[in-house]
């Protein structure tokens, strides 16, 4: 009877056993603070404003100015700037041409009613010569009387440039056919917040070292950010003022006025 006894306490102690959930083990792990993942291989253009640099603001770092590098070993390849220019109707760079005068302009495409391209670099005036500065660094004076603006002209469109008032484009002419400027449109420096409101027939004067030249307004319009068409060289004396269209960074204000003869 006892040994009766014992075997069924076996029995219902084994079947309690095998009724109780199995119990599954815990495991930790500590996961990396930082995620892991290697560093980022861009780098973001840093702009920077003001004097007292290394270097200097707005560097074109596009493939406008891209050339195509000499043979590797070759004498060329230990000269600065050699190469061979890869887009050259988009820049002014000249490669390895042994410091050739030559610039390189973007191409004009002008609608009904606009001056025509001319490609003549027979007048020395298209490129900007050493005596048109001033000895305040600018090289000219942009009036717009309906403005009430009178505002001094930097070479090149530079932040700091900007900053003090107009910047010429490089690319354009500095004083016969077509002459490009770039203004603000905000802030302190906002000289170009308001050339969207003029009107065909408004004055522009312009004065550099060789002369003051009187300009009538006959285009005032928004093109793409991408579109330079507007600064192509032209036959007949013009200016050409460009700004940002507030809160549309794609679009441009532009402004063209023809000399008054």
């Amino acid at each position: 009877m006892k040994n009766w006894v014992r075997t069924m306490a076996l029995l219902l102690g084994i079947t309690a056993m095998m009724m109780t959930p199995a119990l599954a083990a815990d495991y930790e792990f500590d996961a990396p603070d930082g995620g892991m993942y290697a560093p980022p291989t861009s780098v973001d253009q840093v702009i920077v404003v003001g004097g007292g640099v290394t270097e200097s603001s707005n560097i074109d770092r596009s493939k406008n100015t891209a050339i195509i590098a000499p043979p590797f070993g070759s004498p060329e390849s230990y000269q600065p700037g050699a190469g061979t220019v890869l887009i050259p109707q988009a820049s002014t760079a000249t490669g390895n041409t042994g410091g050739s005068d030559t610039v390189y302009l973007p191409p004009a495409s002008y609608v009904d009613g606009t001056p025509t391209e001319d490609t003549s670099l027979s007048s020395t005036k298209f490129t900007l010569p050493d005596g048109l500065y001033y000895t305040d660094g600018s090289i000219g004076r942009l009036k717009i009387p309906v403005l009430g603006l009178s505002v001094k002209v930097y070479e090149n469109e530079s932040l700091e440039n900007l900053a003090k008032g107009a910047g010429h484009f490089k690319s354009t002419s500095c004083w016969d056919g077509n002459v490009g400027l770039a203004g603000h449109n905000r802030g302190v420096a906002n000289h170009f917040g308001k050339i969207h409101t003029l009107e065909n027939g408004d004055k522009i004067t312009y004065t550099t070292k060789l002369g003051t030249r009187t300009y009538e307004v006959f285009f005032v319009g928004q093109i793409e950010e991408t579109d330079f068409s507007r600064l192509g060289r032209t036959s007949e004396n013009m200016i050409t003022l460009i700004t940002c269209v507030r809160n549309v960074p794609e679009m441009r204000w532009c402004v063209q006025a023809r000399e008054i003869t």
